[in-house]
């Protein structure tokens, strides 16, 4: 947890910011307080039996000037999203902020409301449902809407939603093609790792307060609850663009790989709004997020920025989104959406152009600078993305990880490195020198390079760990980007502390249960332990008596690969189960009863012995 104060070359630091001419414009708190009608008595969200899954109270701190050990810049963007409650954007169109990481937005329809965006957990969603109808009248849910495939903005679907009633057809589910195969492998292919770097990425045991977590700047951070998903009864296709959903009529605008690799726009002609999900925000968004995806396409991200200018901008009286707060009046939309479109479109070229000259990434990322009157928006800067490791982020996509100089083509790992670069010095007691120098003479970058090489040199020295720990709390301290000051002060925690895991799961068993099989065995062959399964050569045929599917199954060469064919009689194994049985099994359950096997039960055996499941608890900091 943090220990120091900032020192005087980050307070120097962060006081310039405020002679920066943009602290001057307060007009995103006017729109931030518009339409505000209340929240709850008690702001705790808690699970059935009283844990506390998200307390938006929790963020009060923020307000008034800021204090040192936090850079102006995301302070305010912290205190705007601090706010939480219920807002009418328009009479008809609803919001609840600040109730999660994410935005839920209201639609009332003919019969009821439609919800755009259900937050990340359904104890969360549930909340912002019931605070909507304390204001609004109990309302059933007509439908709900998922703009893209990220968890918080489907995860909390089964808070507001009986699947009794979807599967009835009494409420619709409403997704862009593609959003049930990209939200489950996203959360389940390399979700282990994926959900230990969000802990970071979110501060999720970081105290919150001037030292610790101010927020993730695209939202105060995320719940702890419960996520869950329901499969779409209506994907958005280009074929099927229009749709009226309980009266009321919705232009979709398709934008897929743009921020999520299905995600989509729309536009409601009654409430003159557009719907701009989570492709124009205020803030920088990521082009690579730091708990790992694949690398997004920044020039498609503008060209669908455009698209929405020419199709619905002009059209428009208010703009909302899936995160922060919604824009007012057509000219104030139109240079909103032209900002954010420019804004991509720039960090693409420039980084293309000056690729194509030569530099590597990071020399690119160094000398990067945006036009002065896009840095001159507060929607521009970088509280949640950042042009650094955007700009990286673009050279990977059309260059991987290598940067042309074979001198680092195969270096050694970050343990081997370190030890040799140890001896070349004269040894660890000499890096830890050099890193005080620098962290004394407030170069924290530097400073955190040395540090970081002693403390894989001699993972058991504390004086290298307790000083670099201090080196990430500078940094950390000095950060406009809210994710990078998340991460250096977790990893200051962890380097004090230890390991504190991964505790927000996002490959919960209501996901999961919704794999297919294919999407299954995917994800059962990402386990394999190849060098164990180099000298097995099975074959099982696998029936799904639930779903009348079969597959040949064959584990060669440490390759796991499935094959849908009918079962035959070369199988060593024929398996039978219904696919809730199935995943019970690939999660580890061999012994409940529900499993017909007939042939060599071995083969069943033999290929659980050679899985080898994530660890969600793997080092960051330390090797």
């Amino acid at each position: 947890m943090p220990q120091n104060q900032p020192t005087e070359s980050i307070v120097t630091a962060n006081r310039a910011w405020l002679d920066r001419a943009e602290f001057r414009d307060t007009a995103d708190f006017a729109d931030a307080d518009r339409g505000f009608l209340g929240t709850r008595d008690d702001p705790a969200i808690r699970r059935a039996d009283g844990t506390v899954v998200f307390d938006p109270s929790d963020f009060e701190f923020l307000t008034g000037d800021a204090p040192d050990s936090v850079n102006p810049s995301l302070w305010r963007q912290g205190e705007l999203i601090r706010r939480h409650g219920l807002y009418e954007v328009v009479d008809g169109l609803y919001q609840v902020r600040g109730f999660d990481l994410s935005v839920m937005s209201l639609i009332e329809g003919d019969t009821g409301v439609i919800v755009v965006d259900p937050l990340v957990s359904q104890e969360t969603a549930a909340a912002a449902l019931e605070l909507y109808r304390a204001h609004r009248g109990d309302r059933p849910v007509a439908a709900v809407i998922f703009t893209h495939s990220h968890i918080d903005h489907f995860g909390g679907v089964l808070g507001i939603v009986d699947p009794a009633d979807v599967e009835a057809g009494r409420v619709a589910v409403v997704a862009p093609e593609g959003f049930l195969e990209h939200a489950i492998e996203e959360n389940v292919y390399a979700g282990t790792a994926m959900a230990r770097r969000a802990s970071y990425m979110y501060g999720a045991v970081l105290p919150r307060g001037p030292l610790g977590q101010v927020g993730s700047g695209l939202g105060p951070t995320n719940s702890i609850g419960t996520p869950g998903i329901l499969p779409p009864t209506l994907s958005i296709t280009p074929e099927n663009l229009r749709h009226t959903i309980d009266g009321v009529e919705f232009e979709f605008q398709l934008a897929p790989n743009s921020e999520a690799p299905a995600e989509m726009h729309f536009y409601l002609p009654r409430f003159r709004a557009l719907c701009m999900a989570e492709n124009a925000t205020h803030n920088l968004h990521n082009l690579l997020t730091l708990r790992g995806a694949l690398v997004r396409d920044p020039r498609m991200w503008s060209r669908y920025l455009t698209e929405a200018i020419e199709q619905f901008a002009g059209r428009s009286d208010v703009l909302f989104a899936s995160h922060h707060w919604p824009t007012w009046g057509n000219d104030r939309i139109l240079h909103f959406l032209g900002v954010q479109r420019d804004l991509y479109a720039y960090l693409h070229d420039q980084t293309l152009r000056l690729l194509n000259q030569g530099l590597n990434g990071a020399e690119i990322a160094e000398g990067f600078r945006m036009p002065p009157a896009l840095e001159a928006e507060w929607s521009t800067h970088g509280y949640y993305g950042s042009v650094s490791h955007n700009v990286r982020a673009i050279y990977q996509r059309y260059m991987g990880f290598f940067d042309g100089n074979p001198s680092r083509l195969w270096p050694h790992p970050p343990v081997e490195q370190a030890q040799r670069w140890a001896a070349l010095v004269g040894g660890v007691d000499a890096l830890i020198a050099g890193g005080r120098e620098a962290y004394a003479a407030g170069d924290y970058r530097w400073a955190a390079t040395v540090l970081d090489t002693a403390v894989f040199a001699d993972p058991q020295n504390d004086e290298a760990k307790a000083l670099l720990a201090d080196t990430y709390e500078q940094l950390g301290y000095g950060a406009e980007n809210a994710t990078w000051r998340n991460f250096y002060l977790s990893g200051a925690t962890e380097l004090r502390d230890g390991n504190f895991g991964t505790p927000i799961q996002a490959n919960a068993p209501t996901i999961v249960a919704h794999l297919s099989p294919d999407q299954l065995f995917d994800a059962i062959a990402i386990q394999i332990d190849g060098p164990a399964a180099w000298d097995l050569d099975l074959a099982m045929d696998v029936t799904f008596s639930d779903l009348g599917r079969s597959f040949r199954i064959t584990l060669h060469n440490g390759v796991l690969v499935h094959v849908e064919k009918e079962p035959a009689a070369d199988a060593q194994l024929h398996l039978t189960a219904t696919h809730p049985r199935f995943l019970a099994l690939a999660a580890g359950d061999t012994a409940s009863p529900g499993l017909t096997l007939d042939g060599d039960a071995s083969v069943l055996t033999r290929l659980t012995a050679v899985l080898d499941p994530g660890d969600p608890d793997f080092e960051i900091v330390v090797p």
